[in-house]
């Protein structure tokens, strides 16, 4: 059964203030229904942490969602009608409000769900106590798991037994680490009896799509630092189970010397390795472009500028971070300045300063040229060029 409100969030919390959301949920009880902010919005107002989804959650059926809402004369959108979401629309903010639903069948990839009226159900059905947070309009949480207490020790924890909450979806096993990495305070350290449950079921692993591990694994690599959470997937065999012949070493060295730059986790994935990188995670094409410049430019001794205007500023910056990391060396003053003059540099010599060549002779001249440029950091002038 729901426990009694444990907790309110100050009225002034971002989404508590809004009045687009309150209006929503305002709608429901007017109407004689349940109605709660829940997940991500709720647990990271506890942290003090900002949020950019507010999702809500209702004991009203999505019909009785889109005719509530249009009576009121909200835009309503049956966006995943079949799984209990409408969108409610309020001056171009879409609210998705989802009906409480209760898992019939799972199979370690998607769930067969029922709508329910309980809070409880709904909550359980969840990942982390964490996520299992319900505040209403009032900012009363209510909180059926104890979930509370750990979203404000910052801990990850399963709801209930966590094997068959992993077994209900083995991506779980991936979100588990995905929140380490953003929310928990390392001062807990790992929960034992998931790291356990983890153990017994990496054989899941391998029934998850290319698409959702991707997506996932990205997530977690865009954490400020995701290097305790990687050496921990490394040390159960989730690591090697997602990208054989990958190697978290590097990882803590390129996360300290892009502290000064917004680094993106495609750079972090270089330092990652491993096979068939870009179709385990089904890269997308520019991810892909992205990464195997990162990884080219890195194995070259080329300079700063050559690096930028080569790869241009983002890939140039995490190859020369990830080269910093390999040889141990530090960051030179003015890096990041030279990466930005080299990749906004033009080649200074064209087809008309040689005049004597065209075809073939000519490509071939201007690609020499090129080189001995490049092989200079850009510092060699059309004169010198030409000259030589």
């Amino acid at each position: 059964m729901d426990r009694q409100p444990a907790f309110r969030l100050d009225p002034n919390t971002g989404f508590l203030a809004d009045p687009k959301g309150q209006s929503v949920c305002r709608t429901l009880d007017d109407a004689g229904h349940q109605a709660y902010f829940v997940g991500g919005c709720v647990r990271n107002a506890i942290m003090g942490v900002a949020a950019s989804d507010v999702d809500i959650a209702t004991d009203a059926t999505p019909e009785d969602v889109m005719r509530i809402a249009q009576e009121a004369g909200l835009r309503a959108v049956p966006t995943g009608i079949d799984h209990g979401t409408v969108t409610i629309v309020i001056d171009g903010t879409p609210f998705e409000v989802t009906t409480f639903r209760r898992d019939v069948a799972t199979d370690g990839r998607r769930a067969v769900v029922a709508f329910s009226t309980s809070i409880d159900a709904d909550a359980r059905r969840r990942d982390f106590t964490m996520n299992a947070l319900y505040a209403d309009r009032h900012g009363w949480v209510h909180d059926p798991v104890a979930g509370l207490a750990d979203a404000q020790a910052r801990r990850v924890r399963f709801i209930d037994d966590p094997v068959q909450r992993i077994r209900e979806d083995y991506l779980r096993i991936l979100r588990f680490f995905r929140f380490g990495a953003w929310y928990a305070d390392p001062g807990h350290g790992w929960d034992a009896e998931a790291l356990a449950a983890i153990a017994d079921t990496l054989d899941g692993l391998s029934t998850l799509s290319a698409e959702r591990v991707g997506a996932e694994m990205l997530k977690l690599l865009g954490a400020p630092d995701p290097a305790p959470a990687i050496a921990v997937m490394a040390r159960t065999g989730v690591l090697a189970a997602l990208l054989p012949g990958a190697d978290d070493r590097l990882l803590g060295p390129v996360v300290h010397l892009g502290g000064s730059v917004p680094l993106d986790p495609i750079t972090r994935l270089a330092a990652l390795g491993g096979q068939d990188v870009a179709e385990r995670l089904r890269l997308s094409r520019k991810q892909d472009k992205q990464l195997e410049a990162t990884l080219t430019l890195a194995g070259t001794t080329r300079g700063l500028r050559a690096l930028g205007h080569i790869g241009g500023t983002e890939a140039a910056q995490g190859a020369a971070i990830l080269r910093a990391a390999i040889s141990g060396t530090p960051l030179p003053d003015g890096w990041k300045d030279d990466i930005s003059e080299g990749a906004q540099a033009t080649f200074p010599v064209s087809a008309a300063d040689l005049p004597d060549l065209q075809g073939p002779a000519l490509g071939t001249r201007l690609k020499a040229l090129k080189q001995d440029w490049l092989a200079s950091d850009l510092s060699l002038t059309k004169a010198a060029l030409l000259g030589g």
